[in-house]
Formats: structure tokens, sequence, C-alpha cells
């Protein structure tokens, strides 16, 4: 266990549950075309580590996603994290939503999570989600695809715990061997 997982771990510890919210922006899920498959696993996952979880919430791409990224986002949970919209269709702009409301950009995430898809899928290279800070909320876009979804959750995994104990002013700890 490292340093800063003891830290963020303790938070919830005290009382102070760590809260996740879940976006899927999808038009044909929201008009009921077909049933989403991503946001209940990954907020399957954040349940499984001890968050306290909204959502998934369905939205149509485009404006109506934008409104909902401002109504999570006033709640001021410890992170978002949203699947679909991130791809190349007219309609998909969960991008640009969510650079609209962040203050600080972690290209690095992004990055990793492309590299990492595209040892499988070519076409993971595409996804043109962002991930940074809004005020002290974590939001992470990943693609609205299964295996996104499961490449975003592993490389979410590694770095989660740091990324909130730091949001939440912990320091840079190195881990306990």
């Amino acid at each position: 266990m490292t340093a800063h997982a003891a830290t963020a771990d303790s938070s919830a510890d005290e009382g102070m549950p760590r809260a996740a919210t879940v976006l899927v922006a999808s038009t044909r899920a929201a008009a009921g075309v077909y049933e989403d498959t991503t946001g209940p696993v990954i907020a399957s996952w954040f349940a499984d580590r001890g968050f306290d979880v909204l959502g998934p919430v369905v939205v149509a791409d485009g404006a109506e996603f934008a409104v909902a990224l401002g109504r999570a986002l006033d709640a001021s949970p410890s992170v978002i994290v949203t699947t679909g919209g991130t791809g190349l269709a007219p309609a998909d702009l969960t991008p640009e939503a969510t650079a609209a409301v962040l203050d600080r950009e972690l290209p690095g995430f992004m990055e990793e999570l492309r590299r990492r898809g595209t040892a499988t899928t070519p076409t993971a290279l595409l996804t043109r989600g962002v991930a940074g800070v809004a005020g002290t909320t974590f939001v992470v876009n990943l693609p609205g695809s299964r295996g996104g979804v499961r490449d975003g959750l592993a490389l979410l995994g590694e770095v989660l715990d740091h990324v909130l104990d730091q949001l939440a002013g912990g320091d840079h700890s190195t881990p306990v061997e």
C-alpha cells in the first residue's frame, strides 16, 4: 500500500466518503434505441471501491451532455467519469464540453489511454477525450466502447488514489515498501 493510498482511504474512514458521478453521452441510448452497457460497468467499478456513486446518467450528445456535466460539477464529486461522445461524429462534443469546464488539463492520462488502446485496437488513437481538474473534481472522458472503458478503468485504478490525495492537499510521499 502506498502512503498516498492510505491517505485517500482514510478520508472515507473519517466519515467523508468519496463520491463519483458517471455520465454517458449517447443520443441513441438516451432515446431508448438501445441500452447503454458502459455506464453500469463504470458505476460498479466505483461502488466496488467504496465510492458513493451517482449514475450512470444517460444523456444525448452535445448540448444536453454539457448541461449534465455542469450539474454534476455543481455537486462537487471527487471524480466524474464520462463515456461516449469522444469520436469524430458531428455530435461527439464531449471533449469540447469538458475542456470548457476544466481549470487544468492532465494530457498524460489520455495520451497513455490512447497508447494502451492502440495495442489491440488501432482506432483507439482517434478518441478525443480529455482529462483534468475542475475545482477539486477529477474529470475523465472515456470512449464509449467496452474496450475503451476497460482500458480506461485499468489506468484510472493506477492513479486515482494519488490524484484524489493531491487534490485534497496531500504531499508527494513515496510508496511504502
